[in-house]
Formats: C-alpha cells, structure tokens, sequence
C-alpha cells in the first residue's frame, strides 16, 4: 500500500476532501490507484491506497518531454 498523509487542518475545503474520499471509495477502476482506507492521526489525514511502482503521472511528466497528444494518451490509460 502507500499513504498519502495531508495536514486535514490547513485545507480551505474539507467537505472537497470528504466528497472525493467518498468518490474514490465508490468507484474502482483496473486503471486507477484504488482508494483502501483513510484515518484521521492528530491532524493528519491519512490516505491509503493501493501501491503502483513507479510513482505518480505528475512526477513522470515533470522527467520525461512528452507531446501533449501522448500525455492524453497516458492519462485516458
């Protein structure tokens, strides 16, 4: 698994977090990190989803030149 921990105090939009929690936890996808669980430790959110190797879309686009049309390819898969 991997845990995303988000400081739940400092975010403007609470009812966001909670809506997109519930989302995650409804819809899964063989695509998609699937949302497992989440706890609230103090004041720290904790997200735990299922562990794909290889980090996220984001970091990926940050080290490697893609043109826009194979970025759409890679996020539609």
């Amino acid at each position: 698994v991997a845990i995303k921990q988000v400081c739940f105090r400092k975010q403007p939009k609470k009812e966001q977090i909670v809506d997109e929690l519930m989302a995650m936890r409804d819809n899964k996808h063989p695509n998609i990190v699937n949302y497992l669980d989440s706890y609230l430790v103090g004041e720290k959110l904790w997200i735990v989803m299922e562990y794909i190797d290889g980090g996220p879309l984001s970091a990926v686009i940050k080290e490697v030149r893609m043109a826009e049309g194979l970025m759409a390819a890679v996020s539609r898969e």
